[in-house]
């Protein structure tokens, strides 16, 4: 695929506010996933690319957590072994798709995946202090991590969220641990589905690493920052972006 300065110009600007928007108030994804989509690339290839661009910007936030001592190990590394494989197995599958398929398996997905990440009643806000590790929390966070691990292979977008979600509500962790633990197994996730995408061909590599370069320093703009009215903003925008890009994934599916 020949890429063109307007990619640039288009996909630039929107990797930088995902980035921002991500470490405000999550959902960076819904952002980015869409603006690759509309800038012309193939489904494939912008899952392929998204992960590029979307990988560097969640290791520079895990990087803050690990510093933190916020990673727990021995409920993390079940946890990234069931990632690796259920990212592998979304990748593949994902590749084994037509681009047809694909598109239209987005249109089904992209509702739902907003749905959950912006509707925060479904977070588990209570309870701060020391995670408490057993059998049951270990079970759910490895099982968690497989499943939504397979989806961040085959799409992305929202996996940080269900990851909390997950993590919260059915492992009863408190909230810092679980948002600790999803962004290094999103990370996982991530990196082992850009390595298939990769070892594929299917990753457009320079607009990748631009948008890797905005993506991070939109998440280093916003990560100092304390937005009381961050959602009001956000979420209008993930609105309007997702609803053009409904449009025109619904389009296109008509016409083939």
């Amino acid at each position: 695929m020949t890429l063109t300065p307007s990619m640039f110009l288009l996909v630039c600007p929107f990797l930088f506010l995902a980035g921002f928007v991500d470490s405000i108030a999550g959902g960076g994804g819904l952002i980015s996933m869409p603006i690759y989509l509309l800038a012309g690339l193939p489904p494939h290839t912008a899952v392929a690319t998204n992960k590029l661009s979307s990988t560097c910007g969640t290791a520079l936030t895990t990087v803050r957590f690990i510093k933190n001592r916020l990673i727990n190990l021995k409920l993390a590394l079940p946890s990234i072994a069931a990632a690796i494989i259920g990212s592998t197995l979304g990748a593949k599958i994902s590749i084994l798709l037509s681009e047809a398929i694909l598109r239209r398996t987005i249109i089904c997905v992209l509702p739902v995946a907003a749905f959950f990440v912006m509707n925060r009643r479904l977070f588990h806000e209570e309870g701060e202090g020391q995670a408490q590790i057993s059998v049951r929390t270990l079970t759910v966070a490895t099982v968690s991590a497989f499943v939504i691990g397979m989806y961040d292979g085959m799409y992305g977008p929202g996996t940080g969220s269900f990851l909390i979600i997950a993590f919260t509500v059915f492992a009863k962790l408190p909230v810092k641990t679980a948002n600790a633990q999803a962004k290094i197994i999103n990370l996982t996730s991530n990196v082992t589905a850009l390595t298939v995408f990769l070892l594929e061909g299917k990753a457009l590599i320079p607009l990748g690493l631009a948008a890797a370069v905005c993506n991070m320093a939109g998440n280093y703009a916003g990560s100092g920052l304390v937005m009381t009215k961050g959602g009001k903003i956000v979420r209008p925008l993930l609105l309007v972006v997702l609803a053009v890009l409904f449009i025109k994934l619904v389009y296109e599916s008509l016409r083939i």
